[in-house]
């Protein structure tokens, strides 16, 4: 026989069973948001985002293996990460959804990512998956440089004047980079290539290879392989043919195309060719 209030003490225990698992529960939904964005991070992270964590490394190029698992994980942790839905956005233009991508660019931009703006302007100014329309495309490069992105910043004097507090013309984007290049990775490098190309000012590649230094110590992709180039040329500063394979590898293993085809270069470094000067062969070591 039952003893009396045993079946309301088994009640009561399951009762507080479930309330735990429901603690419990919550949690545990918390963690698996925050193991999608990591891989999310790890795979389709832009080593430009100004979003991107200083210990998430970004990816220049998503490999075409990644595309799917970015989809996966981005898509899962866009609804509660700008960041993510941004990388979402990247993972569908590699895969060539372009229309997926605007989509998921402009609900990040909504959400005030400067990256997914400039990507959006990026895709009005070309007239990518949406009707070309430069005037949309200034005020979203306007929206990100006041944000502080450097591409916003440098995208925004390429179409020229526009007004207010954003730059007019070259010379301006340079002071306002100069600005970011303080603590910007992105900065730095786009500031060092305007230095380097003598665009809004004058040209000077000891102050362009000091900036891609201190972006490259950051691991920024673009700014490895300008190091690796100018080491290799003795621009602005000593060559150093070592220092520079070194520096091209550590570009391409964050995926930096230009950085390949360099390594490639300094592995097969005679070109034989015919008649025509048409290319046969080239001779590797």
């Amino acid at each position: 026989m039952n003893s009396p209030g045993r079946g309301r003490n088994v009640t009561t225990m399951r009762t507080f069973l479930l309330a735990m698992l429901f603690a419990l529960a919550v949690p545990l939904t918390a963690q698996a948001q925050s193991a999608d964005l990591v891989l999310c991070d790890r795979v389709a992270a832009d080593p430009s985002d100004p979003d991107k964590p200083a210990d998430v490394k970004g990816v220049a190029e998503i490999a075409a293996s990644d595309i799917a698992t970015a989809v996966r994980f981005c898509k899962q942790a866009a609804p509660s990460s700008r960041r993510a839905m941004f990388a979402l956005g990247r993972a569908y233009a590699a895969n060539r959804q372009t229309g997926e991508a605007i989509a998921a660019w402009r609900k990040a931009a909504d959400k005030g990512s400067s990256a997914a703006m400039v990507e959006l302007g990026v895709a009005y100014a070309t007239g990518a998956g949406v009707a070309k329309d430069e005037a949309q495309a200034r005020k979203l490069f306007e929206k990100a440089a006041q944000a502080g992105n450097p591409r916003g910043v440098s995208n925004l004097a390429a179409l020229g004047g526009a007004g207010g507090a954003a730059p007019a013309d070259p010379a301006q984007a340079r002071a306002l980079l100069g600005k970011a290049a303080e603590t910007n990775a992105e900065a730095q490098y786009q500031l060092g290539l305007m230095l380097s190309e003598g665009t809004g000012g004058a040209k000077d590649d000891v102050a362009a290879r000091a900036l891609f230094e201190k972006a490259a110590a950051q691991n920024h992709p673009g700014a490895l392989e300008r190091m690796g180039a100018f080491a290799q040329e003795g621009r602005g500063g000593p060559k150093d043919k070592d220092a520079a394979k070194a520096y091209y590898e550590r570009a391409a293993a964050l995926g930096d195309e230009d950085a390949k085809k360099a390594l490639e270069r300094i592995r097969c470094p005679y070109a034989i060719k015919d008649k025509q000067g048409r290319l046969v062969t080239t001779l590797c070591f």
